[in-house]
């Protein structure tokens, strides 16, 4: 009768310091989470405008040809100095205009030079690049 006293008794402060114990891991959890919370509030991060030229091109990509029926073969997207420009031949002057109006979207994109252009009509004249890149830089 003992030995089942001593092993009821032992069970029942066991499950008393479990439970303790779990309150207390609880709490613990929550504090933590708090401490978290401030922290991620304080930290500096960085938006969409750091972001260089090779990501802004890839959010201008996911932005534009987004919708599955998007023209995305005959498209190039290069984007210099937060410029974004368009290259290439899509099906009709909808697209091209879709295109530019999506790719202005992006955060970070501070312009968009159109070059799309329909099959059958002639490529639309790029400034040179090197004009392009000196009128940035002044």
């Amino acid at each position: 009768m003992k030995t089942v006293l001593g092993i009821a008794l032992g069970a029942a402060a066991a499950g008393a310091a479990a439970a303790y114990m779990s309150r207390n891991r609880t709490q613990v959890k929550r504090a933590t989470n708090t401490v978290k919370g401030a922290v991620h509030n304080v930290t500096p991060s960085f938006g969409h405008d750091d972001a260089d030229d090779r990501t802004l091109a890839d959010r201008v990509r996911s932005e534009i040809f987004r919708a599955h029926d998007a023209p995305k073969g005959g498209v190039s997207v290069d984007v210099q100095a937060g410029v974004a420009y368009l290259r290439g031949e899509v099906p009709d002057e909808q697209w091209i205009e879709r295109f530019g109006t999506d790719a202005r979207k992006v955060s970070g994109i501070t312009g968009v030079k159109n070059l799309l252009h329909t099959p059958g009509t002639p490529t639309p004249e790029a400034e040179p690049r090197l004009q392009a890149s000196e009128r940035l830089e002044n």
